[in-house]
């Protein structure tokens, strides 16, 4: 990062989230390069039931919006992936708190997944419900798209080109990369089609998620949802009980929120104060 006159060359920490992402895809592979070389093959094997293939995620295989992100095809591909999480996901882990990175990053993931499922169904031709996609790329995509949002005047070293550019260029000149990938004939339209969605669903995050995350949205929806719920209720029970009530020749009272409202001599002897249910 460059930041007025000082240039810094030091990597970012490894934050609990992008180190535990990283383990696990790093892991997972050496796990296939070993079985690999006893010659099994998981990745063939299991590739249907946890890769991304459209036609089974339609069937119920929901696990797979998120488990084809922990699978790659190569060393490289999981190379770069994950040293794109570590260089700009950390950055965000540290500024939002692992808990709403985390919820970013699946977000972006299952995003990315779901693009590809729409695509897959809309243009059969181009993209055949029965092709698996694997790789985090979709979340790493997303994760740029944030970086590119959130840090745009940054400056990065372009290594190992010798020159920097601001953050907010380089996430466009990666989009536009991607958009002209994506209609190429021989990149098959799998991976591009998961890094568009990881795009997109990056930008709906930062642009239209509240500050806190979704999850604390969802659950204060629930929350105050289920607190009205109550208050009906109360107020309910209060009109059943008025009527109750008056069909046995006595009156009582209450408020637009349920409360119990006091008879007059009651408020007299407790020195005109509001007795009963608080809300």
């Amino acid at each position: 990062m460059y930041r007025g006159r000082t240039l810094s060359l030091s990597f970012p920490p490894f934050t609990p989230w992008v180190k535990r992402i990283i383990i696990a895809c790093a892991g997972i592979y050496f796990l296939q390069v070993v079985l690999a070389a006893l010659s099994i093959d998981p990745l063939q094997r299991y590739l249907d039931v946890v890769g991304l293939v459209p036609a089974n995620a339609i069937r119920g295989c929901i696990w797979q919006l998120v488990t084809y992100s922990l699978l790659h095809a190569s060393v490289g591909h999981v190379l770069i992936n994950m040293l794109m999480l570590w260089m700009f996901g950390a950055q965000e882990e540290i500024d939002w708190g692992s808990r709403k990175f985390i919820e970013f990053y699946i977000f972006c993931v299952a995003g990315a997944a779901l693009s590809t499922i729409v695509v897959a169904y809309s243009l059969p031709h181009y993209l055949s419900p029965d092709n698996p996609t694997i790789g985090a790329s979709g979340g790493v995509y997303g994760v740029l798209m944030a970086f590119g949002m959130l840090y745009g005047d940054r400056e990065i070293i372009m290594f190992p080109l010798p020159f920097m550019m601001k953050a907010k260029y380089m996430v466009a000149i990666m989009i536009f990369l991607v958009i002209i990938a994506t209609f190429q004939p021989l990149q098959g339209g799998i991976a591009n089609v998961a890094h568009l969605g990881g795009l997109l669903f990056g930008f709906l995050y930062v642009k239209f998620v509240p500050q806190r995350g979704l999850a604390f949205r969802v659950g204060e929806g629930y929350f105050g949802f289920r607190n009205a719920y109550y208050r009906w209720k109360r107020r309910r029970a209060a009109r059943k009980f008025e009527v109750y009530m008056r069909q046995h020749n006595r009156t009582v009272s209450f408020d637009e929120h349920g409360n119990y409202i006091p008879p007059d001599d009651t408020k007299k002897k407790n020195g005109g104060s509001k007795s009963g249910w608080v809300n």
